[in-house]
């Protein structure tokens, strides 16, 4: 395994997001690009190579998958996108097939793998048990970007910069997500003490986080900058051994008296992958909330098993 390589399958809106923000970040010496259609692979790495004077020195080249069980870390997008008004579970049937063919070709990795592809606690599970990888190196973006819209959203309502707002949501990166709002605070104080707070908020901003992805999908036909910045900063902070805890999706080993599904919790993560992912405390509503995802999701596992 080689030191400052990674990976990229899938070279649509989402790649190439993912790849513009890892050069800029500075992460990798060499990026390796691979799409079912090569010449795009190919004319993406031709593009930003040109533009090299910009970005910390890397080299970006078209590489096939097998090639890349030598990277550090490999990220997949590859997979059919979302189409106005469908869910990200309504695109399984396309993209489990699509999970089989490259765990085949990645057998013997060695290094992490990002899951960004949806849905993607469903594939993060699959690409698990078809590579055959510990849970630990098999990553999916989850509710990483769904925290980072809840902070969002919430920040503009206060007026406050988005990083003032701590708060997380978890479960399904989907319909059935739960933003954990008892945990939510600002400056050490619970959000719910601010003044100007509404419980009102709470159901309106949950609401247009979770429907978020579908108005950009409306209007431009895909997500992609902030999934792509998402998935970059995620993997600075794994390659640098940054110990940071955040929400992401992970197949559960007994959290919450579950097993056998992944979906996003707090998980402590380094240069090992997920070294935690944490039982957290919250309130019922919350947890029945969390439960209920868990078996939507189980319910399309199942599907695919049987």
């Amino acid at each position: 395994m080689k030191t400052n390589r990674i990976g990229i399958i899938g070279m649509g809106w989402v790649g190439s997001s993912v790849a513009s923000s890892i050069l800029h970040y500075g992460i990798c010496k060499e990026l390796l690009l691979n799409d079912v259609r090569e010449r795009l692979a190919e004319g993406e790495a031709m593009d930003f190579n040109h533009g090299s004077s910009f970005y910390p020195t890397a080299s970006i080249r078209s590489a096939e998958i097998e090639e890349m069980r030598s990277c550090q870390a490999i990220v997949i997008t590859a997979g059919r996108g979302g189409n106005p008004g469908e869910t990200r579970l309504e695109l399984l049937k396309d993209n489990i097939g699509i999970a089989k063919k490259i765990s085949d070709k990645l057998k013997g990795y060695e290094g992490i793998l990002i899951i960004v592809a949806n849905p993607v606690d469903v594939l993060t599970y699959f690409y698990q048990a078809f590579s055959g990888l510990p849970a630990s190196r098999v990553i999916g973006t989850g509710t990483m970007l769904d925290t980072a819209r809840l902070r969002s959203i919430t920040g503009a309502r206060l007026n406050l910069d988005p990083r003032s707002i701590h708060a997380q949501v978890i479960g399904e990166h989907g319909d059935s997500e739960v933003v954990l709002w008892s945990r939510a605070t600002i400056g050490g104080d619970p959000l719910r003490n601010w003044e100007g707070w509404q419980e009102s908020f709470e159901a309106s901003i949950a609401e247009e986080v979770r429907r978020a992805a579908q108005e950009i999908i409306k209007r431009k036909g895909a997500t992609n900058h902030a999934i792509g910045l998402v998935t970059a900063t995620l993997l600075k902070w794994i390659l640098r051994g940054e110990r940071r805890i955040i929400t992401l999706s992970s197949t559960l080993s007994g959290q919450f008296g579950l097993n056998d599904l992944a979906l996003s919790l707090p998980c402590l993560v380094s240069e090992k992958g997920i070294e935690k992912m944490f039982e957290i405390s919250m309130n019922t509503e919350e947890k029945e909330g969390l439960l209920k995802s868990a078996e939507i999701i189980k319910k399309a596992i199942k599907e695919v098993i049987d």
